[in-house]
């Protein structure tokens, strides 16, 4: 079971190197472009993805989650800080910094504590295991969505 915490590390890594090289290929005309008004950026979903792996660090440290307590609040200042983050190397450096929280986070939760289950303050809970894989899986998601994006602008390309 121990080696589980090194497995999840790795993933974090591989999967915000990836995200990072596959981002990179992004054209500059095509940031901030989306499909809809409404719609995320490559740039918005890359910042929401850099931000979440501090976030993800935070809860794996204290083992909780955010709550439900001051919802709207919480996601007005997530979406101001998405919004502030303009650049690929704002994206580059918060992803690096949160993805190396992640792996020493990782390293605090002894093998007796993979069992234990987090309360979401929504009515559901969250098993550890399953927070210690959400780096990874968070940045896999949000891979998916820029490799769409990447399909509306005629890059058909597979980017490794």
């Amino acid at each position: 079971m121990e080696d589980l915490a090194a497995y999840f590390k790795k993933c974090a890594v591989e999967d915000m190197e990836y995200f990072l090289r596959l981002f990179a290929t992004v054209p500059d005309d095509k940031l901030n472009w989306s499909p809809t008004p409404t719609s995320k950026s490559a740039m918005r979903i890359a910042a929401h993805t850099a931000l979440y792996a501090g976030r993800f660090a935070r809860m794996i440290r204290e083992r909780e989650l955010p709550g439900s307590g001051n919802l709207a609040e919480r996601k007005a200042k997530q979406k101001a800080d998405e919004i502030a983050i303009t650049t690929r190397e704002e994206v580059e450096s918060i992803f690096r910094k949160g993805t190396a929280e992640v792996v020493a986070a990782l390293d605090t939760v002894p093998p007796e504590d993979f069992g234990k289950s987090l309360d979401s303050g929504f009515g559901w809970s969250m098993p550890m295991l399953m927070l210690m894989a959400m780096p990874s899986s968070h940045v896999s998601s949000h891979t998916g969505q820029i490799n769409y994006l990447q399909t509306c602008w005629d890059d058909q390309e597979v980017h490794f």
